[in-house]
This record gives structure tokens, C-alpha cells and sequence, in this order.
């Protein structure tokens, strides 16, 4: 039985099935370099799919267009049906750890409560009901012992958990995770992977950045292959092969911008 409390995060997660992320002749340029060319998939809840690529193959820089975080791009980005930029709410970015600033004196329970924001708005009244969903997801992750500690205190496993606390305190349907796998033990690495699949099978999609091909199979249900094009994408029995990984981790040349 997993240890993790994720059902009793309420029912705005259930699947539909309008919860698809359409993503549609996607390019996406650093000046005249093309990152990401023609990219095109839809994937829908109950999914966790590994992204995987070498180095610069455009990983990062997809879960960021998808969060709304890039603007120089062309082509479609979708959820439920709707433009991304008009329902950010229901999609939660999590940096890379080691790209967050430990030294801001946040505890654990201030960044589970960020996640709130998208709901009460700057100017919004705080109610008992965004108390409960806060404390429904430190729960949810095991962290609620961990509420009053500052971030620089956790460790990089707990730091991940309480990232996708905030996620969960948002409410979001889409956990858009860079590398959150790098840096932890073997043992936290299997927890992580446990609340993970926890969160795919109670209706979540979780796109996950990852390096580590040895455990694809273990951590991912779907896998989505990357070289700046996507190479291959679907279920990890069907894709996840020694064809598809030669194509993904081939070199290619940096191309100007030819869109």
C-alpha cells in the first residue's frame, strides 16, 4: 500500500476526457537557434511520462513552452482546449533543485501555500478552505512534519517533495518536473517514484525531464523521446528501445533558425 495520502486531495483532479495536452507543430528559438522543431503529441491524465535526451535536446525548454514560460515559439499549445497562457493554474512548473534560491527564508509550509496564489489573487481573502487544501497536500507528500523548517534546511528528496506540494496545493492537473530524480539516494529515488506513480494513477499527468535510462521502466508508463525533434513517443514497452534511444542520443548539428 503506497504511504502516500494523495486521495484525500479532493476531486478536482479527476480525469475527463477533455484533459488533454495538445501540443502541435511546436518550434521554439534562442535567437536564431532552433531548440525544439515541429514538435506535435497529445497525452491525456493518468499518465507519467519520462522525456528523455541528451544535453540540449530541447527537455527543459519543452516544459517550460508548455508552462507558458516561453513566448518565442510558434504553433499550439493546448490543455482541455484552452491556450495554456488562459489556464496556468491547472499546470505546475517545478524547476530544477538546484535552480532555486535556498536562501530566501521560506519554510515549508510558505512554498505548499504559494500554490494557492492562482486561486486567491493578489488581492484575494484567504479563506479556511485554502488552509485545508494546504494542509491536504503536505499530508498528501508526508511533509506535514517538515511545515516549519526553511528550504535550505531539507534534503534534495524532501525538497522534491515539497515542490509537488505546492503543485498540489495549486490544484493543478499537469506536473510539469525538470530532472527531479538528479542528486537524490536510491532510496529516495524510489519514493519519489512511488508518490509519482500515486499521482498518475489518482488522474494527474506528470511530464517528467530524466537522464537515468537504467529505471526508465521502472518510474515511467509512457516515454517521449527528444533531439531537438521528437523521435518517438508512447507507451515505455512499445518505445523504449534500442532504435528509438540510438536516434534520441545522436548528435545533431545546430541549425539557424529555419522556420
Amino acid at each position: 500500500m503506497s504511504p502516500y495520502a494523495i486521495t484525500q486531495l479532493g476531486d478536482s483532479h479527476t480525469p475527463d476526457v477533455h484533459h488533454r495536452l495538445v501540443v502541435e507543430d511546436l518550434h521554439v528559438h534562442y535567437g536564431r537557434i532552433c531548440a525544439l522543431k515541429g514538435v506535435s503529441f497529445n497525452v491525456g491524465c493518468g499518465h507519467c511520462v519520462g522525456l528523455l535526451g541528451q544535453n540540449g535536446a530541447g527537455k527543459s525548454t519543452l516544459l517550460k513552452t508548455i508552462a507558458g514560460l516561453n513566448t518565442r515559439l510558434s504553433g499550439r499549445v493546448e490543455w482541455s482546449g484552452n491556450p495554456v497562457a488562459r489556464i496556468r493554474k491547472e499546470i505546475a512548473y517545478l524547476p530544477q533543485v538546484e535552480s532555486m534560491d535556498l536562501s530566501f527564508p521560506l519554510t515549508v509550509e510558505g512554498l505548499a501555500r504559494m500554490g494557492r496564489f492562482p486561486h486567491v489573487g493578489p488581492r484575494g481573502r484567504w479563506r479556511e478552505t485554502d488552509d485545508q487544501v494546504v494542509e491536504a497536500a503536505l499530508k498528501a507528500v508526508k511533509a506535514e512534519d517538515l511545515r516549519n523548517r526553511r528550504l535550505y534546511q531539507l534534503s534534495g528528496g524532501q525538497l522534491q517533495r515539497v515542490q509537488i506540494a505546492r503543485a498540489l496545493a495549486q490544484e493543478a492537473h499537469v506536473l510539469l518536473l525538470d530532472e527531479p530524480f538528479a542528486g537524490l539516494d536510491e532510496p529516495s529515488q524510489e519514493q519519489l517514484g512511488e508518490l509519482f506513480r500515486d499521482l498518475a494513477g489518482n488522474g494527474r499527468l506528470l511530464l517528467v525531464c530524466h537522464h537515468d535510462l537504467k529505471v526508465v521502466e521502472k518510474l515511467f508508463d509512457s516515454v517521449m523521446l527528444l533531439n531537438r525533434e521528437l523521435k518517438a513517443f508512447g507507451p515505455t514497452e512499445e518505445v523504449f528501445t534500442p532504435e528509438n534511444i540510438r536516434m534520441a542520443f545522436a548528435e545533431v548539428p545546430v541549425e539557424d533558425d529555419d522556420v
